[in-house]
């Protein structure tokens, strides 16, 4: 018995140790626990879980009543306004929107005030006074006479050509002389069929240029001796231009020994006139009449 007894003894100790850890033990453990994190567990009792549970329940109940009556009030208020809202627009006429684009369309291709008729407003005449007449009547007589020498050429050309002219006898000779810038012709007319020499040599051959010859018988043409009279020239000094000239001269003053009436005519005309333009004679110490040559100050 006393065997027993001692080894009981004995092994509670052991079961003691193992169950429980002595106090410095149990500390550490409790420390490392704290310091992995982790929270106490905070689950509230059964008792306390069911109340929770039944205030929530009922107050869904709350919410979904307070939303059921929501809806019927706006369900209430809505149908009125859609029913508002259909009559009118049922009773608008729906051609209306289809006419707008039309008067847009119109008014956009008519111009405003096309069918307008004009309305002619006549200025007020005010009495001129004698210089303002007179200073009109000064432009008129003007503006006639320029009119009259700018179309005379045309006018009055046929008007000395349908003059008959002069008949001239077998054996006449008509001389004269004409003269242009430093040329100088010898003109002669006699009976014949309007042929012209210069210098032995036929018109279109001495003066190859349009111009020169136009000028040269221009006389001829315009009395309407053209083709009656056979002209001879000689003529020497200057250029082709004033050669043309001078033979021009020459055959004017020789047609009014044929016909003294034709002088006006002539003279109107400027044939008749010695044309005096001639080159300037060069200066000393010019290089030509007036040019000076180049001034250098260094």
């Amino acid at each position: 018995m006393i065997d027993d007894e001692t080894q009981k003894d004995e092994a509670t100790p052991e079961q003691d140790q193992g169950d429980s850890p002595a106090g410095p033990v149990a500390e550490d453990a409790a420390s490392s626990s704290q310091a992995a994190g982790d929270a106490p567990s905070s689950t509230p009792p059964a008792g306390e879980a069911s109340e929770s549970e039944a205030a929530a329940a009922g107050g869904e109940d709350v919410e979904e009543s307070g939303e059921e009556k929501a809806e019927e009030s706006a369900a209430e208020t809505v149908e009125p306004v859609a029913e508002k809202a259909e009559e009118p627009v049922a009773e608008k006429p729906a051609p209306k929107a289809e006419e707008k684009p039309k008067a847009e369309e119109k008014k956009k291709d008519v111009i405003p005030g096309a069918d307008l008729e004009p309305i002619a407003v006549e200025p007020e005449e005010r009495p001129l006074s004698a210089e303002e007449k007179a200073r009109k009547e000064a432009e008129e007589e003007e503006r006639a006479q320029r009119e009259a020498e700018l179309v005379g050429d045309a006018v009055e050309e046929p008007q000395a050509a349908s003059r008959a002219p002069a008949k001239l006898e077998g054996d006449a000779r008509y001389l004269a002389t004409g003269k242009r810038k430093t040329a100088i012709a010898r003109v002669t007319l006699l009976p014949g069929s309007g042929k012209v020499e210069v210098n032995k040599r036929a018109l279109e051959e001495f003066f190859p240029r349009p111009l020169h010859q136009t000028t040269a018988i221009q006389p001829l043409v315009i009395t309407g001796y053209e083709g009656s009279v056979d002209v001879r020239v000689r003529v020497h000094g200057g250029g082709i231009s004033g050669q043309a000239g001078a033979v021009r001269h020459g055959i004017a003053r020789a047609l009014t020994e044929i016909d003294p009436e034709l002088r006006g005519e002539l003279k109107r005309r400027g044939f008749l006139t010695r044309d005096a333009r001639a080159k300037e004679r060069r200066k000393a110490g010019l290089k030509k009449a007036r040019k000076r040559p180049q001034f250098s100050k260094r």
